[in-house]
């Protein structure tokens, strides 16, 4: 019996939906995808209100027909019963710990930069939020530089959603300014991420 074929709703650019992504592709999901236009004022309708009242995009139609929002959310559900989702208690909370590390202390300092100087232009990368963005940014980085150093990945003997969620905005650090070359690590997870069935490109 074939799973049902999911509704994502997110931007063409968007890591957030690009998490979304990546699981569905490692995990062999389909997923019909409709990209919106933050420029174009398409978060501002009624009608994706109607779906997602806080006006943010990724946005999941789940299997129940239901729409979920936010992309940790998203990828617990997506990972239910797979080896993405360890079954363990100490793994489940260890997953939480990276999720949220990746909220508060990763994703904001990657893709603000990202976003003010690569993708709208707006700013110069000396600009002093983007240089106290990268700042913590590299803090974040060092701190999984020195957890990969004893660990293939984040949780875990094999990817887990912690991966997936971490993926995107280091992968896209360049744009932000930033350097991984000092990140032989970050570098080498990254690759191994890129490297596994069912790999999902950005664009």
């Amino acid at each position: 019996m074939s799973l049902p074929v999911l509704e994502l709703v997110d931007t063409v650019h968007s890591g957030n939906g690009w998490k979304v992504r990546l699981l569905c592709g490692y995990l062999g999901r389909s997923v019909r995808r409709r990209s919106l236009s933050i420029v174009d004022g398409d978060l501002e309708t009624e009608d994706f209100r109607r779906i997602n009242p806080w006006g943010q995009v990724p946005v999941l139609r789940t299997a129940e027909g239901r729409w979920l929002a936010e992309s940790g959310a998203i990828l617990w559900y997506l990972a239910q019963g797979t080896a993405f989702l360890p079954a363990e208690r100490l793994a489940q909370a260890q997953l939480v710990q990276w999720l949220s590390f990746e909220q508060t202390q990763h994703m904001v300092n990657l893709a603000q930069p990202r976003l003010w100087v690569h993708l709208r232009q707006t700013m110069q990368p000396d600009d002093p939020r983007v240089l106290a963005w990268r700042h913590h940014g590299e803090q974040a980085l060092a701190h999984m530089e020195r957890h990969l150093q004893s660990n293939r990945f984040f949780v875990g003997d094999g990817p887990s959603i912690a991966d997936v969620a971490l993926f995107p905005y280091t992968c896209m650090a360049a744009q932000g300014g930033y350097e991984l070359q000092p990140y032989p690590q970050v570098r080498g997870w990254l690759a191994r991420m890129q490297a596994l069935p069912g790999y999902v490109p950005l664009l």
